[in-house]
């Protein structure tokens, strides 16, 4: 008996080939198990190598792995912990009394885009987003429309549509720098049409986009 390859495996000789316990049964002789090698004596010596091999790679590959267990513990990291006298939600201490949130009315609460949640802006308001839009290089428009909401009329056409229109007052201000001419404008379409909704867009010319919109006029009575 000895010992050939890695550890736990025994092989034995028989004639002139070892025969591997657990690979292949030992009352069998070889000439059976291994016929290529007995009756072909030339061809042993390339074929041995490789059955030298096979204790070791089977050996390798039994090789027990420990478990996973998890992770391990954060406990000894430097982390900071908010002590419970800090300010914030954790000093609260009548949640349940709080009144935050709102159902949203759906009848007569017609919304529009940006600022529409808002109170209607003063002429101060409206001069200072004016000049939030000239500052990011965006083209001041006016547009106006009756409706003034999305709406949606029956339609046969595949895809879908958004059911308004607006109509542009006069032409982009291009190169326009100072907000009161926009207000200037403005007054001048609200005296045209006093029963439309006109609001103020800013244009991106170079990315070919609208980037702002915000309601600068209602008619009377208009939600």
């Amino acid at each position: 008996m000895g010992r050939h390859g890695g550890p736990g495996y025994i092989c034995r000789r028989e004639g002139s080939l070892p025969i591997y316990k657990g690979l292949v049964s030992s009352s069998r002789p070889a000439s059976s198990i291994f016929p290529l090698l007995v009756n072909n004596t030339s061809s042993n010596k390339h074929i041995l190598p490789s059955l030298a091999m096979a204790p070791t790679v089977m050996a390798s590959s039994a090789t027990s792995v420990a478990p996973f267990q998890g992770l391990k513990s954060t406990a000894g990291l430097p982390i900071t912990r908010r002590s419970r006298s800090s300010a914030g939600f954790g000093n609260v201490t009548a949640g349940g009394r709080i009144r935050c949130m709102q159902v949203w009315p759906t009848e007569n609460n017609k919304k529009f885009e940006t600022l529409s949640y808002l109170p209607p802006l003063s002429t101060e308001d409206l001069l200072k987003q004016v000049d939030y839009l000239i500052r990011n290089n965006w083209v001041p428009c006016l547009e106006f429309s009756k409706v003034g909401f999305v709406f949606r009329e029956n339609a046969t056409s595949p895809g879908y549509y958004d059911g308004r229109y607006w109509t542009m007052w006069k032409l982009p201000m291009f190169g326009c720098t100072d907000a009161t001419q926009v207000y200037a404008e403005l007054e001048e379409c609200k005296k045209a049409y006093p029963d439309n909704y006109i609001r103020i867009l800013g244009f991106d010319n170079v990315r070919q986009v609208q980037c702002v919109m915000f309601i600068a006029y209602k008619p009377s009575g208009a939600a």
